[in-house]
């Protein structure tokens, strides 16, 4: 596996944090495709989620370089279907589970792959307590090298992070439960006006370093004020505080 270098894992933490944070849930996934293009070589791409009305249909596809509606075609033609539905979250290149010989004699390969020109593909399937709720499928045109592990690293780091925002939107029935604003959030939490303009700072995504600079404090007196935060929300991290807050005051 290769080293990634910083600029990788500030990508990772920025598609981690627009996971949480984007309040419209097709555009995060529009978002979360363009913005993996970065660390992943792809060069199509769809995402797709369980049916609310049957989980074992697809439903609502946002895609990357893709046309028409796929989701016919993986549930009567694809042979990775009984993973697909399993319950398990998991990480996968086609070739993991099946020969290339094998594959470009599928029907499903025929149907889908040659027409689009592609040949390799790698799958997430997204999963929370036994129940499948989406799955991404990137694709290589033919021609190019197959997908590696590391590719299946910097997937493994987003899993469970998708799979706790699309079991949210699916409980709620694909309305997500409203975040409070920021001034909300004072006002709700008795903050203070330092701990109003450091939660400022925090939902907008700026590094501890950065509020320090800003507001000429050290690093400890900042961990003091982040503590206290965090112990009137009743909150532990700042993912959680990314799920209570909203980005935006609109």
């Amino acid at each position: 596996m290769k080293m990634r270098e910083t600029n990788d894992w500030i990508i990772l933490n920025t598609i981690i944090y627009k996971i949480y944070t984007m309040e419209n849930f097709d555009e995060m996934r529009k978002e979360l495709l363009e913005q993996l293009k970065l660390l992943i070589d792809y060069d199509s791409a769809d995402f797709y989620l369980a049916s609310m009305e049957d989980d074992k249909k697809l439903d609502r596809p946002v895609t990357y370089n893709c046309e028409g509606n796929l989701a016919q075609e993986y549930e009567e033609l694809d042979y990775s279907r009984g993973i697909m539905l399993s319950g398990k979250a998991l990480i996968y290149r086609e070739t993991d589970i099946m020969s290339d010989e094998v594959r470009e004699q599928t029907e499903y390969y025929k149907k889908v792959y040659k027409p689009n020109n592609w040949h390799y593909s790698l799958q997430m399937v997204i999963a929370k307590d036994h129940h499948f709720l989406g799955t991404i499928t990137f694709y290589r045109t033919i021609g190019k090298q197959n997908f590696e592990y590391d590719d299946i690293f910097i997937l493994d780091m987003l899993k469970d992070h998708l799979a706790y925002r699309l079991e949210k939107y699916k409980k709620n029935g694909g309305e997500e439960k409203e975040k409070l604003t920021v001034t909300e959030t004072v006002e709700k939490y008795n903050l203070t006006r330092r701990e109003d303009t450091i939660l400022r700072c925090l939902m907008q995504g700026k590094e501890n370093a950065v509020i320090c600079d800003e507001l000429t404090i050290s690093t400890n007196t900042l961990k003091k004020h982040i503590l206290n935060i965090y112990r009137k929300l009743g909150i532990r991290n700042r993912v959680q505080l990314f799920k209570m807050v909203r980005e935006h005051e609109e």
